[in-house]
């Protein structure tokens, strides 16, 4: 009888026994860790990035912007505003630059100007370039931005013309340097929270402290702060852009800064020597930092965003895959019913010197030959970077509802929302907001010069028209 050996020995004696149990195991874990090894360097070598920055703060005198309660020009300066670029490439060649500015807003002509220069100058298209703005207060009065709400003299006025003429050429300055450091990068992705945002429609200012240790805050908010990282081969940080929903109205006084944002900016920069800082206002038309009116609550609320935004460095940030997607679009967007021209010409004689000023330019607009219109061409924005990470941008002040809205649509992980962006015409009510009224719902139009309030559905069209482009973008 044959006798039956252990089966470890039979497979020390013909070592075949063992592997050819084995092989396929072997050859599917080999199989996954090169797959897994090369899409980490498809990451990592497949996007090329690159950061710059050029100073825009403004001369002494200048009129400054946010506060139709200005009576003069600035007196000094508290640090700094900057023009910023960020410029992505991706695996497949397609690039796109996201320029922040410390600025409370830019009108179309000027964006349009910019835009203009970088495709001149660098063959960048319409939906490669993002322009966004922190909304800073204390910021200088920019081109036709809130034209209605200052009344200067000539002089003034020639001051605000030769910065917004000159402004084109900084922003190309800043994207210029930032193309010429181009060289390959690693992006990664993440979401932080800062709680100092407060709805600012229903809670007044004066009992915020106390409703806030109460938990009694009430309205909605967006307390994330989206991250994207960018490093370099040696994985040294190069760039951070973030972004937080929240009025940039901490101070009111007469130096030129960046507001808070200005002072996040700053604590990055120096906390990550080599770095550059780029900050986007998110939807926050309806949230202010509260309380405020200080320089050490401004440094403080900075101070709190730029822990936020090292948290998230310091912590596991997915990688974003090389791959860039952009589209832009104008739509027409309605106002409600237009003033005639009776109501126009009695709103002249308005003790209210905003209204009477207002119907005063429209006046002469329709003299000039130009009907009023009933729609504004309305600038909506959407990026895909890697697989799945939305990028909205959005034009004008737009409220903490949309933000909420579309991630709630599109993912709650997955998209990003600014507002602030491209062109900022007026305060974006949410359909609530607008039935509600008050100063966001409309009573803001007449110092952005528009002739009525919004029509009721203008946030399904913007809505819409981010799902449109997203959609297309998927298909891609």
């Amino acid at each position: 009888m044959k006798q039956a050996w252990p089966i470890s020995w039979k497979r020390r004696r013909n070592p075949h026994v063992l592997c050819d149990g084995i092989r396929p195991l072997l050859s599917a874990v080999f199989l996954l860790l090169f797959t897994a090894c090369s899409l980490d360097s498809a990451v990592a070598e497949g996007w090329k990035a690159a950061a710059a920055k050029a100073t825009i703060t403004p001369p002494q005198g200048m009129w400054m912007s946010g506060y139709a309660s200005r009576t003069h020009g600035a007196e000094g300066t508290l640090h700094d505003i900057w023009a910023k670029a960020l410029v992505l490439e991706d695996a497949q060649g397609h690039r796109s630059v996201i320029v922040t500015l410390d600025l409370v807003g830019i009108d179309r002509q000027l964006s349009e100007n910019v835009c203009r220069l970088l495709k001149e100058k660098h063959g960048f298209s319409r939906d490669q370039v993002a322009l966004c703005t922190s909304h800073t207060h204390t910021g200088p009065v920019v081109g036709g931005n809130l034209a209605a709400m200052y009344f200067l003299n000539k002089t003034q006025q020639r001051m605000v013309d030769d910065y917004a003429a000159k402004l084109p050429g900084r922003v190309n300055q800043a994207v210029s340097d930032a193309l010429a450091a181009l060289a390959p990068a690693t992006l990664s992705e993440g979401i932080g929270k800062a709680t100092f945002a407060v709805n600012r429609r229903n809670n007044p200012e004066k009992e915020v402290p106390r409703l806030r240790e109460e938990g009694k805050l009430l309205g909605p908010f967006d307390h994330d702060v989206p991250v994207l990282a960018v490093r370099d081969e040696a994985g040294r940080l190069k760039a951070i852009l973030f972004g937080y929903a929240c009025h940039a109205t901490t101070l009111s006084f007469y130096q030129w800064s960046g507001d808070y944002p200005g002072f996040a900016q700053i604590d990055l920069e120096s906390a990550h020597p080599g770095a550059i800082a780029l900050f986007w206002a998110g939807c926050g038309a309806d949230q202010n930092p509260l309380p405020r009116r200080t320089v050490k609550l401004s440094q403080s609320y900075g101070s709190r965003l730029a822990k936020a935004v090292n948290k998230v460095l310091a912590g596991d940030m997915p990688p974003v895959a090389s791959e860039l997607k952009t589209r832009y679009a104008l739509i027409d967007l309605p106002f409600d019913t237009l003033p005639t021209r009776a109501e126009l010409e009695r709103q002249a004689k308005s003790d209210n010197r905003y209204e009477a000023s207002l119907a005063k330019i429209l006046l002469q607009q329709i003299d000039d030959g130009e009907p009023l219109s009933q729609t504004y061409p309305y600038p909506v924005e959407v990026w895909r970077l890697g697989k799945n990470l939305l990028w909205v941008t959005l034009g004008g002040e737009v409220v903490v509802d949309y933000a909420l809205r579309l991630k709630t649509e599109l993912g709650e992980r997955t998209t990003w929302v600014a507002g602030y962006s491209n062109d900022v015409m007026a305060y974006i009510p949410s359909r609530r907001v607008l039935v509600e009224g008050g100063y966001e719902g409309g009573g803001a139009m007449v110092y952005y010069g528009l002739p009525s309030h919004w029509a009721p559905q203008v946030e399904k069209l913007i809505v819409d028209e981010v799902h449109r482009q997203a959609k297309a973008l998927a298909a891609e």
